[in-house]
């Protein structure tokens, strides 16, 4: 009985990776970038928001440069033009929190911060922008501890997350060829 089992499940097995069952998942080893950008250089972003503080700009461009590194099938990441093949330029538009839990002495104990950034890749060689996305809006939360012996400042880590978020973020759309600009034949 056992053995006409199994021989049922083999033959349904090579049944279904024989229908195409195989295509339903394909991952994505493509990039949107055209096959010849090999070096990307990522420079610092730049700011136009008042009063950064926590380096918000450079911790940005190094999670961009990270997730390349770490998404772009072998993309070689740098943060000079002089010799690449495309550039991401950042902007950091817009950084600000926001009180949104105040705790029984009417303190804020849970902050919202948002950042809006603008991100533009342009494929050097040709002179042409590949990708461009000038509204990049991102919210995270943070919260102070009700005891100030326990207290830890989660406003650097909140940074770190939203910088992580936003690289992936870049770093998909490209990838994975969302929104990078087709050429006209």
């Amino acid at each position: 009985m056992r053995t006409k089992a199994r021989t049922i499940v083999f033959i349904c097995l090579v049944f279904l990776l024989a229908s195409g069952f195989t295509e339903c998942y394909k991952p994505v080893t493509n990039s949107g970038l055209p096959k010849d950008i090999k070096i990307v250089a990522v420079p610092v972003f730049q700011t136009e928001a008042k009063g950064l503080h926590y380096k918000v700009e450079s911790r940005f461009t190094e999670a961009v440069s990270r997730e390349i590194i770490r998404r772009g099938n072998g993309l070689v990441v740098q943060g000079s033009r002089s010799g690449a093949d495309a550039v991401v330029e950042g902007t950091i538009r817009d950084f600000f929190f926001t009180g949104v839990l105040l705790d029984k002495e009417g303190r804020a104990r849970v902050y919202e911060v948002t950042i809006v950034g603008a991100v533009t890749i342009r494929d050097l060689r040709r002179e042409k922008i590949l990708y461009d996305n000038q509204n990049f809006v991102f919210r995270d939360s943070f919260e102070f501890s009700e005891d100030p012996r326990s207290f830890f400042n989660e406003e650097d880590p909140a940074v770190e997350r939203m910088a992580r978020a936003f690289a992936e973020s870049v770093v998909s759309a490209v990838v994975n060829g969302l929104g990078v600009r087709e050429e006209k034949k």
